[in-house]
């Protein structure tokens, strides 16, 4: 039932992702969750970009994609310039019709791996400030709250936020190759 399996998104990929991250945003909006993603805000073009310049990954199960995330190499918008140490996680998309309790956890593991696989030390993302629910899973999974941005632009020309800076260690073993 859960036997996950992950790969780096394609071109042919990108409807997919357009698709779980307007779902992704219908299910925050029926939860309550107002502030935070909105259907439409995001279209291939943007996952095409991160393509480019970073990372973006699917999960699938028995053939059925069940969730997706971004992984960055850096975030300056965020974090300000930093040496290469980090991988930046963000829209952590978890399909809620299709993926078992879990999933979120097992993508974000997956999503260290890489960051590991790369050398890097540590993980980091950013969660919006208001959203405390959130912010609690992340800190329950081992990320620590390390500061804050006000004021961060966002994609597809949404009026910036604020958010929460989390960064998870990923232990010296896991990490013996640095760029």
């Amino acid at each position: 039932m859960n036997d996950l399996h992950v790969r780096l998104a394609a071109d042919t990929d990108l409807a997919t992702l357009v698709r779980l991250r307007d779902d992704a945003a219908r299910w925050m909006l029926t939860q309550g969750i107002n502030d935070q993603w909105h259907p439409g805000e995001l279209d291939e073009d943007h996952f095409r970009r991160i393509m480019t310049d970073g990372e973006a990954w699917l999960a699938e199960n028995d053939g059925r994609v069940v969730g997706a995330w971004e992984l960055w190499w850096e975030d300056e918008d965020a974090w300000g310039p930093q040496p290469p140490v980090a991988g930046y996680v963000h829209r952590l998309m978890v399909d809620r019709g299709g993926a078992w309790p879990g999933t979120g956890r097992q993508l974000l593991r997956a999503a260290e791996r890489r960051v590991a696989e790369r050398g890097r030390m540590s993980v980091r993302l950013d969660c919006l400030a208001g959203n405390t629910r959130l912010n609690a899973y992340y800190v329950a999974e081992g990320y620590e709250v390390v500061g804050h941005k006000a004021g961060k632009p966002q994609a597809g020309g949404a009026p910036p936020k604020s958010f929460t800076l989390l960064e998870k260690p990923l232990g010296s073993t896991a990490c013996r190759s640095r760029p």
